[in-house]
């Protein structure tokens, strides 16, 4: 059978996934892939080095489809920068829970967290650069050191809430995981009042929360 020829990083990625699904790991090497697809060796290596780059590149393209949608949406463009990350959350774990099966089985059955954030790098230079251009309103503190840091501080605790929320969705059992939506509603309204230096009622609001979800969990 002649070997097939037009293959596209879609295309290794869906076959990519499959196998994950089907055989529950990884393939044993590149050789024996493309064999079972029925490719060429060579065409794995025109888009990825190797396996690990193309997991990374799985869920930088779920960003991608997450920003695809919401920039054709004309109430997205017209929302303040609390409802468009409102919007991104609930997007983006939309995709994820149409990928659930794939999202458990690279994150999910994995021990190793470190391995887990090396997988997530791609998808967090995406999101951090995201979060950069929302037009987040913070203290200016007139100071280009001190910016710098706020700035970077502000990255990187984003980053920090979309982990915790996404182990929160991998943990949630409740239906169409609405326990998730609560969370993602509660925790970002939470953020942005404490960057407005406004918030008790929030935080209150999600601790009560995080407490009740403590009780039943033990």
């Amino acid at each position: 059978m002649a070997k097939k020829k037009n293959i596209t990083q879609d295309d290794l990625i869906s076959y990519y996934m499959d196998y994950v699904l089907t055989h529950n790991h990884k393939p044993n090497s590149v050789y024996a892939f493309a064999k079972d697809n029925n490719f060429e060796e060579q065409k794995f290596y025109e888009y990825f080095s190797s396996f690990e780059i193309l997991e990374q590149s799985i869920f930088k393209i779920f960003f991608d489809h997450t920003l695809v949608v919401l920039e054709k949406s004309e109430d997205y463009q017209s929302f303040d920068a609390r409802n468009q990350l409102l919007s991104f959350y609930f997007t983006f774990f939309e995709i994820l829970t149409a990928n659930r099966s794939y999202v458990v089985q690279a994150l999910g059955s994995d021990k190793n967290q470190l391995k887990s954030l090396k997988t997530l790098s791609h998808l967090k230079k995406s999101f951090t650069n995201y979060i950069e251009h929302l037009d987040i309103k913070t203290i200016d503190l007139k100071e280009e050191k001190l910016e710098k840091l706020k700035n970077r501080g502000l990255k990187e605790s984003a980053w920090f809430q979309l982990l915790v929320t996404l182990k929160f969705w991998l943990d949630d059992s409740s239906t169409s995981f609405e326990k998730t939506d609560v969370f993602i509603e509660k925790s970002v309204q939470a953020s942005f009042d404490l960057i407005d230096t406004t918030p008790l009622k929030s935080l209150m609001d999600f601790g009560k929360f995080l407490y009740k979800e403590k009780i039943h969990s033990n």
